[in-house]
């Protein structure tokens, strides 16, 4: 289906009955909305609402061309926009990757909207920026983000059939199939995709320390992975101390940085855990 926000349209996938508890599900980087996929069913089943859509850059009806319109207010902006278009007042949120970073943001500036967080792969964003600022594991773990917004990186990815780009979806050894990469693939390859996902990283959001994110204050679930090279141990471990409401740290040994696609039940079982009230 497709939701209109403002000037922008999004496209989503809305499932499980009507009136179950609704579960916001934000994806990352470089994927789209079919990265939950495999999480969804779970959650239907288990009696939840799921809404899943393709964010701004990704949906092709939400591609605004400048830099600073895919800073973190506006994403968040967007989400709270799909929430009212769906008449919902109210959300669990849950994301991956990118979309963590805007999980962490709903929860810790909107609490008023945002039921509970379950946030995989990417920590308290004021927790990353401390490991950047302190940790050599940390600043070498996120040079990524300089060779990603490097100029022309979107046309070197996409030159040669797009081979840069498919080369992206092997980092850190991963376990996406041919089909999942085809899927996000097909969605980068838009004309101008690519460029406006690479947008989310050329705003500086990662490491603006002027623009803290501050506490949250909602029932929060940390989901990520040692195996996982884009994050530390010290940004993990730190994310704690920027959550007051009841929190628990799940730590994963071997699963990469893909969790959703990886570990599709043990992610939808942490969400449904954290929608049934669970510690």
């Amino acid at each position: 289906m497709r939701i209109s926000v403002g000037d922008l349209v999004f496209d989503a996938d809305v499932s499980g009955p009507e009136d179950g508890t609704p579960v916001l599900l934000l994806h990352g980087f470089p994927q789209s909305r079919a990265s939950w996929l495999d999480v969804v069913p779970h959650l239907d089943e288990a009696g939840l609402r799921s809404i899943a859509f393709d964010q701004r850059g990704y949906s092709p009806g939400a591609r605004p061309a400048k830099t600073e319109e895919y800073g973190l207010p506006h994403l968040a902006g967007d989400a709270l926009g799909v929430l009212d278009a769906l008449g919902i007042e109210k959300a669990h949120v849950a994301g991956h990757d990118w979309g963590a970073i805007v999980a962490w943001y709903l929860a810790a500036r909107h609490p008023d909207r945002i039921s509970s967080l379950t946030a995989v792969a990417f920590p308290h964003l004021d927790a990353y920026r401390f490991a950047f600022r302190n940790d050599p594991e940390q600043r070498a773990s996120s040079e990524y983000v300089d060779f990603l917004t490097a100029p022309g990186r979107a046309e070197a990815m996409l030159s040669d059939g797009a081979d840069g780009l498919r080369r992206w979806y092997h980092v850190a050894d991963t376990v996406l199939t041919g089909e999942q990469i085809d899927r996000y693939m097909a969605v980068h390859t838009q004309p101008g995709a690519l460029d406006a996902a690479l947008n989310w990283y050329r705003t500086g959001t990662l490491f603006d320390d002027t623009a803290p994110i501050g506490e949250v204050t909602v029932p929060t679930t940390f989901i990520w992975s040692r195996a996982d090279p884009s994050v530390s141990n010290l940004a993990a471990d730190r994310t704690a101390t920027h959550v007051t409401a009841p929190y628990r740290l799940v730590t994963l040994e071997d699963a990469s940085h893909w969790q959703p696609e990886e570990v599709p039940e043990l992610v939808a079982q942490e969400i449904i855990r954290r929608t049934s009230g669970g510690a």
